[in-house]
């Protein structure tokens, strides 16, 4: 069985130190939720070797890369179906998994936020999420308001999970080494399957407070509601980075509440 080459293009990099593929795999702690598992960018199958061991889950595996398809066929042919030659960010969930399931995996570093806003738009499905990403995106999706690094993605993962930095890792357990230090994330469904708001507004009202960051929130929500129509509320002085997930969600109802 020849080995694959990490093709730059896909943002591979293989992770080669098994305790730490084992500790990742352990890390799936909320397997009450779901009898069901995708893991995304197996590569060569350092955690689906784990992963295809439990027996409190399903463990199906997603790569795009032809080469480590034809790999893991011939590594895990009792997987059968379960193993897919795909785009994960063109994958229609509902058309593999009918119930709850948890995503896990070695994310490439180039697409980490295009994954995670995945995960956000089936978030009723994906109960659970482990994932190696470059360290500065996961201290942003675990930044509180007020910190430099909160920003959109904070925001929409802590409006629907809890989110949790486990641990980090060194370049040197990767083939070929990345850049940046990495590290692993753990997403965890929080319950809120509806915000006490209209989740379209509150959306945009989040994109656009942040897309103009260095802007209050007087001048940066004008697109959503004009300052005439802006009540003489003391959080339209502030900066987006100044709210948290439930400032945001009071800050649309207040918007919704006077914008004609």
């Amino acid at each position: 069985m020849s080995l694959v080459r990490a093709k730059k293009h896909l943002g591979q990099h293989f992770l080669t130190d098994k305790n730490i593929a084992e500790k990742i795999v352990n890390s799936l702690i909320a397997v009450h939720l779901y009898d069901k598992v995708l893991e995304v960018g197996p590569g060569m199958g350092i955690l689906s070797d784990f992963l295809v061991r439990r027996n409190e889950y399903e463990v199906s595996l997603i790569d795009i890369d032809a080469e480590s398809y034809s790999f893991l066929k011939e590594r895990y042919p009792e997987l059968g179906s379960r193993l897919i030659n795909g785009d994960f960010l063109d994958l229609d969930f509902k058309e593999i998994f009918k119930e709850n399931f948890a995503i896990i995996g070695n994310f490439p570093y180039n697409i980490s936020s295009q994954i995670l806003f995945k995960i956000l738009e089936n978030r009723n499905q994906v109960v659970e999420m482990v994932g190696m990403f470059q360290r500065e995106v996961a201290e942003r999706c675990n930044a509180n308001a007020g910190s430099k690094e909160y920003g959109i993605l904070s925001v929409f993962l802590q409006a629907y999970y809890k989110v949790e930095y486990l641990f980090s890792v060194k370049p040197g357990v990767f083939n070929p080494p990345p850049k940046v230090t990495s590290a692993v994330m753990r997403l965890t469904r929080n319950g809120t399957f509806a915000l006490n708001c209209d989740e379209k507004l509150f959306w945009q009202v989040v994109k656009a407070g942040f897309n103009q960051r260095r802007k209050t929130l007087r001048n940066a929500l004008s697109s959503l509601i004009s300052k005439e129509n802006m009540p003489n509320d003391p959080v339209f002085d502030l900066r987006a980075e100044r709210l948290n997930v439930e400032d945001f969600i009071k800050l649309t109802n207040v918007i919704s509440a006077n914008k004609q």
